[in-house]
């Protein structure tokens, strides 16, 4: 591999994590694709791609059954994420659902457990039970998904709240909202900002514009739309579900936008104007 292919993403701790990962959103589902799926998860820990995101929803578990199948044996090589529902969060629901992971999973740790949005559960009893897995070594570092600046700035006001190393969010050229004020505020507070669905899952690769530039650059419009991603400072995740898409993934890792193309792509995808509330899927 290139040296571009080790690009990195730094956690509040200093750790370093692969830039570029995998997520596993709708993975496990379906029988027929399951070797396919497998090979696809190992194939990108072979290229770098060393960050695996998983959920206890996604699949009703069955994501992080099939990610522990296809990480046996090589659990050291990967940062390993996942995440607790919103109803399952309070202090002992959070260590019972992180429990449920891990046996799925077949590790005894995670790197990173994520609150997958808010619920019902006042956010004390989440940290809590963060701080619970932390200190039983269950747990490596903790964060959030979906959580807008104001959820943060409470979350921080928390005790041992201001730990928090990741927000996970929706991030693409067609959902720019966290620009105006979350990703300032993350990059302010030192958060980690990873980005889910980073192409929109898949909407926005038919654009006229995004075509254009991927045509001058000789690369396709998911890797152009994934490298603006990168070049945001922020973590990608994008679903790789084969081993064609998986190569395709990793060939952003050689790609940089040069600035007619990030002009191009902003007149194509404006930022925005305004605060904008934090979108989900």
């Amino acid at each position: 591999m290139s040296a571009e292919s080790t690009r990195t993403i730094a956690l509040p701790s200093g750790e370093e994590i692969a830039a570029l990962g995998q997520g596993t959103w709708y993975l496990g589902e379906d029988p027929a694709r399951r070797e396919q799926e497998i090979a696809a998860l190992r194939l990108g820990v072979d290229l770098g791609m060393t960050v695996v995101d998983t959920a206890e929803m996604y699949g009703d578990g069955a994501a992080e059954e099939l990610v522990g199948e296809a990480l046996r044996g090589r659990r050291e090589e990967v940062f390993l994420v996942s995440k607790v529902l919103p109803g399952h969060a309070d202090r002992k629901g959070t260590v019972a659902a992180c429990e449920g992971s891990l046996r799925r999973l077949g590790t005894e740790r995670l790197d990173l457990y994520l609150l997958h949005w808010r619920g019902r559960w006042p956010l004390e009893e989440t940290l809590a039970g963060f701080t619970d897995l932390m200190e039983a070594g269950k747990i490596r570092y903790w964060g959030v998904s979906n959580l807008d600046v104001a959820d943060l700035v409470e979350l921080s006001s928390l005790p041992g709240g201001v730990a928090v190393a990741v927000d996970q969010v929706l991030y693409n050229l067609s959902r720019r909202g966290i620009e105006w004020d979350l990703l300032p505020w993350c990059r302010e507070a030192d958060v980690t900002v990873m980005a889910y669905s980073p192409i929109e899952q898949g909407r926005i690769l038919e654009d006229e514009a995004l075509g254009a530039v991927a045509r001058a650059l000789g690369a396709t419009p998911a890797q152009v739309a994934l490298a603006w991603v990168l070049e945001q400072g922020v973590a990608a995740i994008p679903r790789s579900g084969s081993p064609d898409h998986v190569r395709e993934n990793r060939g952003v890792l050689d790609l940089r936008l040069p600035t007619e193309a990030l002009d191009a792509l902003d007149e194509a995808f404006p930022p925005p104007s305004g605060p904008t509330p934090l979108e989900m899927i």
